[in-house]
């Protein structure tokens, strides 16, 4: 039996050689391949149940694809758009979708998945703070509630008893994403349904037309949905706001305490306290870095959209779906790719970010036009594989051996027979 018995532990030892790192493919990768566009119609599948539609609901269907393209039939691909001549994109970048736009210019540098669907996390927040600016006053007290402080996830720390104008809920909201915040003003704009239609109209408005809003907060919810592209349009859009810019780019903020609580024996007073910014490139002095907002769930991963200023230009980089895996960090990416951008003369262009009113939607029509780019920029684009897929050949590898090792069981039995 010796002889088989030596076989066996090759072929075992061949086969976790080889089979096994096939298998350590299924979990997240550097570079998500999505040339053959997984997320065209619906974001990534789940990994818990916070997107479980209610007893009596209905689950909501997946928006519609415009047609057209928003911003450029280049951006119809699903794989790495960039040009060529700028050599190769930023590599290790670990989110399946992310864009670098001139923020001026609106011209887009580069991206990958623009239009794929990804939830956007707290990076929603960007769309109900415009919406907030624009229909409440900034200088009106607003009383905390107990679903207020109750949410879940990250806060600004409100409590009973504290007095908050609507400003401080703003700067709470961008600065520490807080989702206690977001309730309170969703509240002051009608209610969380009020709230979310009136940020699903902006984003209407704005032809971002991959985004729907599910939650105010961006917590994960049904139906929750948007883009690189989208994101990039809302971020745009909002920085055009004197007072948003003014509280994106706050490294920290003195967020109003409220009194002791008299329903929990032994509390004491919750005095006021300096929140410090979620976006770590501003806490770290990155240069040039004017603002942006962070986001991450367990279902979205992590998400980012920025502005850096340098020389008098202005880049803007959108991060979705991604991860710190090892030594490879998330913020390090995100360096790459705004260090891209600058590097980018500014006639480079795969697409443009529409602005309002730009694109004319007749009343009634399913789909949105699409706006060409200028004809002076540079258009030659690179369409091509995001990375080879090292899963894929790891199973080839793994079936081969599979079989190879069947052909020499079978030899070996045989051999055993004759003894």
């Amino acid at each position: 039996m010796r002889p088989f018995a030596t076989l066996a532990g090759l072929l075992a030892a061949l086969l976790i050689a080889f089979v096994s790192p096939s298998l350590a493919m299924a979990v997240p990768a550097p570079t998500p391949v999505t040339d053959h566009c997984p997320y065209r119609l619906g974001t990534p599948s789940p990994v818990d149940e916070s997107e479980v539609v209610a007893p009596g609901a209905t689950t909501p269907t997946p928006l519609p694809v415009p047609t057209p393209v928003v911003g450029g039939e280049r951006l119809a691909g699903c794989g790495v758009l960039a040009d060529p001549a700028l050599g190769p994109v930023p590599p290790r970048l670990t989110s399946a979708g992310w864009l670098v736009a001139d923020l001026a210019t609106g011209q887009i540098i580069a991206a990958k998945d623009p239009h794929g669907r990804y939830r956007p996390a707290s990076t929603i927040k960007v769309l109900l703070a415009l919406v907030a600016l624009d229909e409440l006053d900034l200088d009106a007290v607003v009383a905390p509630s107990p679903q207020d402080w109750s949410q879940e996830g990250d806060s600004c720390g409100m409590g009973p008893g504290g007095h908050y104008t609507t400003r401080d809920l703003l700067t709470g909201l961008l600065v520490v994403s807080g989702n206690d915040c977001a309730h309170a003003l969703a509240r002051e704009l009608g209610g969380v349904d009020a709230a979310l239609a009136a940020m699903n109209a902006k984003a209407h408005a704005l032809h971002a037309d991959d985004t729907r809003a599910a939650s105010p907060s961006g917590l994960d919810a049904p139906g929750m949905s948007s883009s690189p592209y989208d994101l990039a349009v809302i971020f745009r859009e909002a920085m055009r706001n004197s007072t948003f810019r003014e509280l994106i780019a706050m490294p920290t903020y003195r967020f109003p305490g409220y009194p002791k609580r008299p329903d929990i024996p032994g509390d004491k007073n919750h005095p006021a306290y300096l929140m410090q910014t979620s976006n770590h490139l501003l806490l770290e002095g990155y240069p040039g870095m004017v603002g942006g907002k962070t986001g991450y769930t367990d279902d979205a991963r992590k998400t980012y959209v920025g502005v850096v200023e340098r020389d008098g230009r202005s880049i803007m980089t959108v991060e979705m779906f991604g991860l710190t895996v090892g030594s490879n960090s998330y913020w390090d990416q995100t360096k790459s790719l705004f260090d891209y951008g600058f590097r980018a003369p500014r006639d480079v262009s795969v697409g443009t970010l529409v602005d309002p009113g730009a694109l004319a939607t007749p009343p009634g029509a399913p789909t949105t036009p699409t706006a060409a780019a200028p004809s002076h920029t540079r258009t030659v684009v690179a369409a091509g594989a995001d990375q080879p897929t090292r899963g894929a050949v790891h199973l080839l590898i793994g079936l081969a051996l599979a079989f190879t090792a069947a052909v020499l069981l079978l030899i070996g039995s045989r051999l055993l027979r004759r003894r």
